[in-house]
């Protein structure tokens, strides 16, 4: 019971949180002098500590992670902010980063934290259908369309310009024998595959360039448009108390600056369903240290990807995990539909 005042009177003020402004703003039904005691067996646990001189106490990430783990309740939205959310998603169009961008952009504004989003993976994705598109004379664009509808463009490089009929020839004989493959045994078994194909000497020289640039044309792991980390606006932090000094900030802007460690950080982070959260020194990345990171799936057809927030530690926890809960279904039955 104290625990949970002392982090809801935090989250709420910024100010470290005395015994009598607790009683006075929650009614705890005990004396101040008990509350005092408590907060003081707290402490010695671990759950909170006093800053500098203060009488008041803060909450620590041990503090953070029991109020997640055993005392919250999670609301669901309020119906004027799922239409509002409802209406960005839906607007944003068909492009899958478009509308990353914007449920990282709306979520970052409804939190005021960080929004983020990475794009389907394409790990154990199966191809669909393939196009090559003739980009110029020396140069193709191969597009993957993934099952699932996630889409995949790769530059072919090609010694000179290949015939029309060269390049419809390759491009059925390609989706007559991946099609319905995963990425990795195309990349595995490519030669193999095509072996024993009859085509004419344009057709073939082509087919040999799959062959030796298999492991790049096809790589499973390789970035897809949508797959890159997305960021929200880091401006909308910019009014709390945390990242008041410059170096505060700095270490905020200093996490957009290298997006696929920050990528790969967060996807370690999602290993299965369900809402992740991580709290300050619960990251490996030292980086993150002071920071809560909220993230969790959503779907597009077999394909998965994340969405979710950064922000201190000192957050609404409530309000954060429901928006990013309803975010994530909102975009699983977007991308769907």
């Amino acid at each position: 019971m104290v625990l949970e005042a002392v982090i809801q009177a935090y989250v709420q003020t910024a100010e470290p949180a005395g015994s009598r402004a607790l009683t006075r703003r929650f009614g705890l039904g005990v004396s101040p002098a008990t509350i005092r005691n408590t907060m003081s067996d707290l402490e010695e646990k671990g759950f909170l500590f006093h800053p500098h001189t203060s009488a008041g106490r803060v909450p620590t990430d041990k503090a953070y992670r029991a109020y997640v783990d055993a005392l919250l309740e999670v609301p669901p939205v309020e119906t004027p902010t799922a239409e509002r959310l409802h209406d960005e998603l839906h607007a944003a169009g068909s492009a899958i980063e478009t509308i990353l961008r914007r449920a990282a952009q709306s979520l970052g504004v409804l939190t005021q934290e960080l929004g983020v989003a990475l794009g389907p993976r394409v790990n154990g994705a199966v191809l669909e259908r393939l196009e090559l598109v003739r980009v110029s004379s020396g140069r193709l664009l191969m597009i993957l369309t993934i099952r699932g509808g996630v889409a995949r463009s790769v530059f072919v490089e090609v010694p000179g310009e290949i015939a029309e009929r060269a390049l419809s020839e390759v491009t059925r004989v390609l989706n007559e024998r991946l099609g319905g493959l995963a990425l990795e045994q195309i990349r595995d078994s490519l030669g193999e595959r095509l072996r024993d194909v009859t085509a004419d000497a344009h057709a073939g020289e082509l087919l040999n360039i799959f062959v030796e640039e298999a492991e790049h044309l096809f790589d499973p792991a390789a970035a897809i448009s949508g797959e890159r980390v997305v960021l929200g606006q880091a401006s909308v932090l910019a009014e709390q108390p945390e990242f008041a000094g410059p170096e505060s900030m700095r270490r905020l802007l200093a996490l957009t600056e290298t997006p696929e460690r920050l990528a790969e950080t967060i996807r370690r982070r999602n290993a299965g369903p369900g809402i992740a959260i991580t709290i300050g020194t619960e990251h490996d990345d030292p980086r993150l240290g002071q920071f809560t990171v909220i993230t969790t799936e959503y779907h597009a057809g077999p394909l998965s990807g994340v969405i979710g927030v950064i922000g201190p530690t000192r957050m609404p926890y409530e309000k954060v995990i429901s928006l990013v809960d309803h975010t994530s279904r909102l975009l699983t039955t977007l991308l769907n539909r």
